[in-house]
């Protein structure tokens, strides 16, 4: 019986891991589209509900992954940030900008940024429209 439940204590602790994990600029890559995720300020990432972690180089592969994957069930979506380059924040807290001005990995030209506040002061140095995450989600295509 206890080696039953050290068995199952082990396999619960190295079997599924639900955290973010740090990603590994010029070693991780895009699970999308395969390219080497290199720029701190357009990378993210998405944790299923089974822990697993999938990193992208830009937000429209996570968007168009998201699209491709409807029956897929996440937990955390997180993204880096222009303001914060490196930093991994929650897709619901940031503002996304789309300008021609700031291009992304992709070529989708989409931004995230820490506040509405940091999207703003860009939007006024660059033309572009901001948007919400659930706005991306929305789009037919980026």
């Amino acid at each position: 019986m206890k080696l039953i439940v050290i068995l199952f204590v082990t396999a619960s602790f190295f079997g599924c891991n639900s955290g973010i994990k740090p990603i590994e600029y010029g070693h991780d890559e895009c699970y999308y589209c395969t390219m080497s995720i290199v720029e701190q300020q357009y990378g993210t990432e998405l944790i299923t509900d089974k822990g697993k972690i999938r990193k992208f180089d830009a937000v429209e592969c996570m968007v168009n992954f998201i699209h491709k994957n409807p029956e897929l069930k996440y937990d955390h979506l997180v993204v880096n940030v222009f303001d914060k380059p490196g930093e991994l924040l929650d897709v619901h807290s940031c503002v996304f900008l789309q300008s021609e001005s700031l291009p992304s990995p992709m070529g989708a030209n989409l931004t995230a940024f820490s506040t509405k506040e940091k999207a703003m002061e860009m939007k006024q140095k660059v033309t572009g429209e901001l948007y919400t995450w659930q706005e991306l989600l929305d789009k037919e295509s980026l």
